[in-house]
């Protein structure tokens, strides 16, 4: 009876541990995710803080458009990765509302702050909120720069009233390149390595 027990609690941790696994070759995956949104956001912040402030064109704002376009491109790429993902896990669902809530606070956060007209805030708010779904996606997966990216970008939100406005554009540029850019260039090593071993082990 007790080592039936003790084979029931091994292959149930068993199972936690595979459930966990492919939540992370899911979300922590290939790091495409954070590479493109990390890179995107450092593009917009880099031409809207030239044009604005070197060349004092408001126009260069219009650069931040580009974000529907990869959103767009998120949404068609997610569906489709779905259609070959046969298992859920808690974990990986656990992960995607986390980017759904952060995504609608996004979306709100800059809708209100419009409205009553109060861009000053708009990029030490977002700083904070960036932290949160990057900080816990890094709790969730168990990897330590994602945490770190998320404080980074907290850091940078405390920092941000203390810097003058047309220069706050520059922390969020620091704030992507801490949580998303690094880690999604880790991730994607790591996940390449594990392609590469997986590969040696079936013998190509």
């Amino acid at each position: 009876m007790d080592s039936e027990m003790q084979m029931s609690e091994s292959e149930s941790m068993q199972l936690i541990t595979s459930m966990i696994n492919k939540a992370k070759n899911f979300y922590g995956e290939t790091g495409l995710f954070y590479l493109i949104w990390g890179w995107v956001i450092l593009f917009c912040c880099l031409t809207s803080f030239v044009t604005v402030y070197f060349f004092k064109n408001q126009n260069g704002n219009l650069v931040w458009l580009l974000i529907y376009l990869v959103l767009i491109f998120q949404v068609i790429y997610s569906r489709r990765i779905k259609r070959f993902q046969r298992t859920r896990t808690y974990t990986r669902d656990i992960n995607g509302f986390v980017w759904i809530t952060f995504f609608i606070c996004l979306m709100l956060t800059i809708f209100i702050c419009s409205a009553f007209k109060r861009y000053e805030v708009i990029n030490p708010l977002l700083l904070v909120l960036y932290g949160m779904p990057t900080f816990l996606s890094g709790i969730i997966i168990k990897f330590k720069p994602l945490i770190i990216g998320g404080i980074f970008c907290w850091l940078m939100a405390f920092i941000s009233p203390f810097i003058n406005i047309e220069y706050q554009v520059l922390l969020t540029a620091a704030a992507v390149i801490a949580a998303w850019i690094i880690p999604g260039h880790l991730l994607r090593n790591k996940y390449k390595s594990e392609v590469a071993g997986k590969n040696l082990g079936n013998g190509f």
